[in-house]
């Protein structure tokens, strides 16, 4: 497919918040391949990967996350921002309920934007350069962390993991797609699937769209009561 068909297919909905998740499983369902996401990808997956950021408003990570994969700033196409009417800054927001980030990390020295720490109370998070929004009081509010990114006109949120952030998102119904690839591999081990958390009535999805490349699937689904 060309980019501008690629655009289409994974655009944002107009005028509304919106929350897409983006993983790479094997296919026995595993998220990492010796502790990193890294271990999955193809080409494939980092297209779709980097068209997630390309086409949000924000991007939205556990620190976990952050700290496995070496997190450091987004650095998106510009060209195909500008051409979308889309702002060159793509923020990257942190979840933590814990004071575990540290001035010195690449997220905060490898940056062209000060990134966003949605942190509690109980946490007790000050001196980081970021915009720090205090949703709960010993731990994150995820209701609250959307609302406050959408008040900063953040709505378009690409949400990268890891599993324990989305699980919890899931659970409080506040993802409405999932892009997911499945990466033509066995990876047995012990590592965690896409989603982690409480136990939850299943959320039901449909099928938007599957592509191919090579021996790589990559899906789209939307959670059905999402418009």
């Amino acid at each position: 497919m060309t980019d501008t068909a690629l655009e289409s297919l994974y655009e944002y909905p107009a005028n509304r918040t919106w929350v897409t998740a983006n993983f790479v499983s094997s296919v026995d369902g595993a998220v990492s391949v010796d502790g990193r996401s890294a271990g999955l990808g193809s080409p494939a997956d980092k297209q779709i990967y980097l068209l997630g950021r390309d086409l949000a408003d924000v991007v939205l990570v556990g620190a976990g996350t952050v700290l496995v994969e070496g997190y450091r700033g987004a650095r998106p196409d510009l060209e195909r921002r500008a051409r979308l009417g889309l702002p060159a800054a793509l923020p990257i927001a942190v979840v933590t309920a814990r004071g575990t980030l540290t001035p010195e990390l690449p997220l905060f020295t490898n940056t062209a934007v000060p990134p966003i720490v949605i942190t509690c109370a109980a946490a007790g998070l000050s001196g980081l350069p970021a915009d720090v929004i205090v949703a709960g009081d010993t731990e994150v509010d995820l209701r609250v962390a959307v609302e406050e990114l959408a008040a900063r006109g953040l709505r378009r949120i690409n949400l990268e993991g890891g599993p324990t952030l989305f699980g919890s998102m899931v659970a409080e119904g506040l993802v409405d797609e999932l892009n997911l690839t499945i990466s033509p591999l066995l990876a047995v081990g012990d590592a965690p699937r896409i989603a982690h958390g409480p136990v939850i009535p299943p959320a039901d999805l449909s099928l938007r769209s599957v592509l191919r490349a090579d021996d790589v699937l990559l899906m789209r689904y939307r959670r059905r009561n999402s418009s």
